[in-house]
């Protein structure tokens, strides 16, 4: 990894395969002083970026990373992958129950099956392996914004927790594997409160997406009624999972979040004050670790308006923390 910024040890930006018609980005992300690329699939599987990653052309983009002296990491919903759906025929008791009572295999797990726990853990480890290589980190959450499971044992416990039990189950396949590996517990969506029951373990770390905050002011503004309730819970998280490890996962970069994720994409509105006070609020939390999606920022992008903020972002961290009164 680069040279370090500030209190930022980690400082980066999260693709997809079509951003990648832009040709330059590692080039860019090292020239703006970011040290870390992550890879995402938009709407589909882990398996389309593998896909992507064993060929010619991902491999030439890997090559690209490295050279640039940038990490490489993978950011992924892969819940609907580590439990393939073709398994509810083999066992429907792995698979979510609905509010009504019946067995679905249309999202998430049953975190009650110790089955599915098995099998997803397997599973991520089988991924992990494909998608190297990277910094012993996994990001390999539950399924975008989708119910988790609500069979008697279940509903007792929250998203939250569901999802927590999901996370030490990947950690566990993953560890055989990685005997190094790390495990996000992402808090996005119906996951942004603490679990309630469920403790984690070593080796899981926070991973913040605030989704639905404005970013016309800074999240920490008084005056900003959904940041304060987002403010809330983050500071509920971060006595729950403490910041050791732990990252930001922003929206300041993402086309498709600004656009409704309908293309044509819109430009940028996020401005660099609102990126430089978030990052400081961040730092005064804890956190050294941020990145941002860079969602649609696509080759289409930069001729319909130029280069993103790309620089100005790099330019936000800051170079030393100054803590708050």
């Amino acid at each position: 990894m680069s040279q370090t910024s500030g209190p930022y040890e980690a400082r980066g930006i999260v693709l997809t395969e079509p951003d990648l018609s832009y040709p330059h980005w590692p080039e860019l992300v090292a020239q703006c002083g970011l040290n870390v690329i992550a890879l995402h699939v938009l709407g589909g599987p882990p398996s389309k970026l593998v896909s992507f990653v064993e060929t010619d052309g991902g491999q030439a983009f890997l090559n690209q990373v490295a050279a640039a002296g940038l990490d490489l990491e993978y950011e992924l919903h892969a819940c609907g992958e580590l439990l393939p759906r073709e398994l509810f025929e083999r066992d429907p008791e792995m698979f979510r129950m609905d509010e009504d009572g019946e067995r679905k295999p249309d999202c998430n797990l049953c975190v009650s099956s110790p089955a599915a726990l098995e099998v997803i853990g397997e599973n991520a480890a089988k991924l992990a392996a494909r998608l190297t290589p990277t910094t012993h980190r996994y990001y390999y959450w539950g399924d975008d914004g989708r119910p988790w499971c609500r069979c008697p044992t279940c509903r007792e416990l929250s998203p939250a927790d569901q999802n927590l039990v999901a996370v030490h189950a990947i950690l566990r396949g993953l560890r055989e594997f990685d005997p190094r590996a790390r495990a996000a517990a992402l808090a996005y969506h119906d996951t942004l409160t603490p679990p309630e029951h469920i403790a984690p373990e070593p080796g899981v770390f926070l991973e913040y997406a605030p989704i639905r905050r404005s970013w016309e002011v800074p999240l920490n503004d008084p005056d900003c009624a959904a940041n304060r309730e987002h403010v809330a819970s983050l500071r509920r998280l971060v006595e729950f999972f403490g910041t050791e490890g732990a990252q930001v996962l922003e929206y300041w970069l993402d086309a498709s979040r600004h656009s409704g994720w309908k293309r044509p994409a819109k430009m940028l509105p996020v401005t660099p004050e609102v990126m430089a006070a978030d990052l400081e609020f961040y730092a005064s939390l804890g956190f050294r670790r941020a990145t941002t999606f860079g969602v649609f920022l696509d080759q289409e992008y930069f001729d319909m308006y130029g280069p993103p903020p790309v620089k100005e972002y790099g330019a936000a961290f800051p170079s030393r923390y100054r803590p708050r009164s």
